[in-house]
């Protein structure tokens, strides 16, 4: 009970769903005593959250009641058995056809369907429900006893009868409906205190909350994904819903030309981003600053969608930065993602977990180009920006890794997303000519800074066995690629 300006607000007593996920999503779980409608086409899931359901009540001590117009009890309980649902808590109504109704389908030349089979069916649900007592009912599904209905009009009386009588018993129930265009469940949504649909994807299917009465949700269309243990919910990332106190501070780059360059280092809790051509060295650059942070103790991750986790490992270690050492040490991680495996809400509530069961203060995401591959075009800002927005709420310094597809690409990024950066670290190629002739070196240059100001010149740098080094400031820069430069940094006639 809740007290809020003089009124007392009873909060309202949650039923678990049974997924973790999904409780995120209702702001706890069902609502005891009322009445929620699963929504979609065959194959969206609803049978298997119904299975979730009553096993957590089941497993809680709750009488349960599976009550099934469709698929018979013995399907069912072997289905459940094969995604690892134990099924011996729950009892059955079992109102699905038999052999039987094909030996008899001669009344129905008499009779309707309603006049031959609503009585003694709801006879059948009244009996279970009066010895089975049940605080958790799920009915899959309510299409069937559409069917068996004269009209429309008589079957939303009947379905309001029918949920009344095991509401007033004190239980909640979850009901199913094959909703489809040709047969619309308007009068199921209606009736009903809330309503999920269940809507499959091209990649993964996903669960939205269209209707929750007595509560908040989380708005929004999130990831449902399905698998040989049964189902799982990613609910759609808000930055909002997360803050956490941290010291502020400047963390150094390990490298002294580098922290000149900024200022001291970037900021706890920014993003950075580091743009370039592909090869010139921004994931170095980036594990560096990492090799830095597993000094002072501080746990990072590497999210790489664009190469093996061996291959970053072994080209980081032949610069000088020890990703095996600090990976045996837990002050790094490195994970590779399959972008088209997983869905941006799954990626986002992996990375929410890592931060919040590992604490984990760096996160580098490797590359843009690879996450982009995870969302839909129109999507990639919207989900970038909550990932990035819930890092930085929680303490976390982002390293953003952006490839330009063009050696000789001058802008920072294609995608519109440098509002989101607080600093801009931008590398290119440039050519140079030696005693030898013209070769192509690398330059390194600040463009953004919100938090500081910052030395405006470029420098060039290399990656040595020992390390990366940054050299001195090139003089006379004039293009990237347009003027040649020889070692002392003079420009060529």
């Amino acid at each position: 009970m809740v007290r809020k300006r003089g009124v007392t607000q009873t909060l309202p007593v949650r039923v678990a769903t049974g997924i973790a996920g999904l409780d995120e999503v209702l702001h706890g779980g069902y609502i005891e005593g009322r009445t929620y409608l699963l929504s979609g086409p065959p194959g969206g899931g609803k049978t298997t959250l119904g299975w979730h359901f009553l096993c957590a009540g089941a497993a809680a001590g709750e009488a349960v009641l599976f009550i099934t117009f469709g698929e018979p009890e013995a399907d069912l309980v072997k289905n459940a058995g094969y995604l690892g649902f134990d099924s011996a808590g729950v009892r059955f109504c079992d109102l699905s056809p038999s052999s039987d109704l094909f030996e008899n389908v001669r009344s129905y030349d008499i009779f309707s369907p309603s006049e031959v089979e609503l009585e003694p069916t709801t006879a059948r649900i009244i009996e279970a429900v009066e010895q089975t007592k049940p605080r958790r009912v799920f009915v899959d599904s309510m299409t069937a006893l559409r069917y068996l209905s004269k009209d429309a009009q008589e079957f939303r009386r009947q379905t309001l009868a029918f949920l009344r009588y095991i509401k007033e018993r004190g239980a909640c129930v979850l009901m199913t409906s094959e909703s489809s265009a040709e047969l619309p469940d308007d009068d199921l949504r209606f009736l009903s205190d809330g309503v999920i649909e269940l809507a499959p994807s091209e990649r993964a299917r996903s669960l939205t909350v269209a209707k929750f009465r007595g509560s908040d949700y989380r708005a929004g269309a999130h990831t449902l994904r399905l698998s040989g243990h049964g189902a799982a919910v990613f609910p759609r990332l808000l930055p909002e819903a997360h803050h956490e106190p941290y010291t502020s501070g400047t963390l150094s780059w390990g490298i002294a030309e580098l922290d000149t360059l900024t200022h001291g280092g970037i900021e706890r809790g920014t993003v950075t981003l580091i743009t370039g051509p592909s090869g010139v060295g921004k994931t170095t650059l980036a594990a560096q600053f990492m090799k830095e942070a597993a000094t002072r103790g501080e746990r990072s991750v590497i999210y790489t969608f664009d190469e093996r986790a061996e291959t970053l490992t072994e080209r980081c270690e032949g610069v000088n930065i020890p990703v095996t050492e600090m990976i045996a040490r837990g002050t790094l991680s490195v994970v590779p993602v399959e972008a088209l495996r997983f869905s941006p809400d799954e990626f986002a509530n992996m990375v929410r977990r890592d931060v919040e069961q590992h604490h984990t203060r760096i996160v580098m995401i490797d590359s843009i180009s690879g996450y982009r591959l995870s969302v839909s075009e129109h999507d990639l800002n919207e989900r970038l920006h909550a990932l990035c927005r819930y890092l930085q709420n929680v303490g976390v310094t982002v390293l953003l890794i952006n490839e330009l597809p063009n050696i000789s690409d001058i802008g920072i990024t294609h995608i519109g997303i440098t509002y989101l950066a607080d600093n801009v670290v931008l590398l290119r190629y440039v050519e140079r000519r030696t005693s030898s002739g013209a070769e192509i070196g690398r330059a390194l240059g600040v463009l953004k800074k919100r938090l500081s100001d910052f030395e405006k010149e470029l420098r060039y740098f290399e990656m040595t066995p020992h390390g990366v080094s940054i050299g001195q400031p090139l003089a006379h820069l004039g293009g990237m690629l347009g003027e040649t430069h020889d070692l002392n940094n003079r420009v060529a006639v």
